[in-house]
């Protein structure tokens, strides 16, 4: 028998039957197939494990970062997922995917999205988070919530049938990280010392807002500054009308040895503060300095304080001006 070249028509038919709908997809558009692209940047993170081993708070971590998370993804959906992320690489460049008990086993899916991965150039990392049986029990009686495996047999044997049904998933996962005592904190280092990191993920970001009492105070903010000590602008005739971002008002509000002294104690607060809050796993700050109308002081002081952080580094500032179009 006589087999068709691979430029036949028979051959060629064959070749397209075997090609994913992705790979199609690209054909039609004039665009080369997954596999033969260049390396996409970004990660595919799949989040498993036990329920109560922290797998929520992973996914809020990796979402804090820019991640696009989605939580409790069915395990059939996955390489459909991929499928879209070769659609709209930029929206899904950076995905965290929890796949867990609660769908069923996501192990053959997994392995199912590295083939496809690897089809594409790019490695899918798997994470795989457990704790101690007491650690676990003693979450969901904090929570009051419900093993998804616990029926009438209480939490102790649903966590007992759910290791056994996720044997295969642990060890095709690339990392496995028992959270037993850790603190969000310590979860995100954890998480993160597996993973490759950009410089973005060390910054802070830190939001410095500027408010007027007589408004209220922001609900959002972490830290609060009362900047009223410093001589009003609003009672000099020719600075009134002007905000605290017009050189006339910033340079009689810095132009004060209060303001000056008050900005070397914030920066150096900050400076001790920031490494802190980073280490225990927050990831932004809002940082609040309020006058009597937040149109002047609060303004100014805000400006320079920002452009102190930027020169000290290992954050991410931003400033906002709540007030300036009352």
């Amino acid at each position: 028998m006589v087999r068709p070249a691979a430029g036949s028509a028979a051959g060629a038919a064959r070749a397209r039957d075997e090609r994913s709908p992705a790979a199609r997809r690209a054909l039609r558009s004039g665009a080369r197939p997954p596999a033969a692209r260049s390396r996409q940047a970004g990660q595919v993170v799949v989040i498993s494990g036990l329920s109560g081993a922290g797998k929520s708070q992973a996914s809020k971590l990796f979402e804090d970062l820019g991640y696009y998370c989605v939580d409790n993804l069915p395990p059939q959906m996955l390489d459909h997922f991929l499928e879209l992320r070769d659609d709209e690489p930029d929206r899904y460049r950076d995905a965290a995917l929890v796949l867990d008990i609660r769908a069923g086993d996501p192990a053959p899916a997994i392995e199912q999205a590295r083939r496809s991965m690897a089809d594409r150039g790019l490695r899918m990392q798997v994470l795989f988070l457990e704790a101690n049986d007491a650690n676990l029990v003693s979450r969901f009686s904090e929570t009051r919530h419900r093993h998804p495996l616990q029926a009438r047999r209480g939490v102790q044997a649903g966590i007992v049938e759910e290791r056994r049904r996720l044997a295969a998933t642990r060890e095709a996962a690339d990392h496995v990280i028992d959270t037993s005592g850790l603190s969000i904190g310590q979860l995100k280092e954890r998480l993160f010392s597996v993973l490759p990191r950009s410089s973005r993920v060390e910054e802070l970001e830190v939001d410095i807002l500027t408010f007027g009492f007589k408004f209220g105070i922001p609900l959002e903010a972490d830290l609060v500054f009362d900047v009223r000590f410093l001589t009003n602008p609003f009672y000099v005739p020719d600075l009134k009308p002007l905000s605290g971002l017009q050189p006339p008002v910033r340079d009689y509000v810095l132009g004060q040895p209060p303001a000056r002294r008050f900005l070397d104690l914030v920066v150096e607060l900050l400076e001790l503060t920031l490494p802190a809050y980073r280490a225990e796993g927050k990831s932004r700050l809002t940082v609040a300095l309020g006058c009597t109308g937040g149109y002047h002081r609060s303004i100014a002081l805000a400006e320079e304080l920002a452009t102190r952080l930027r020169q000290v580094g290992g954050a991410s500032v931003a400033v906002f001006h709540r007030e300036i179009e009352r």
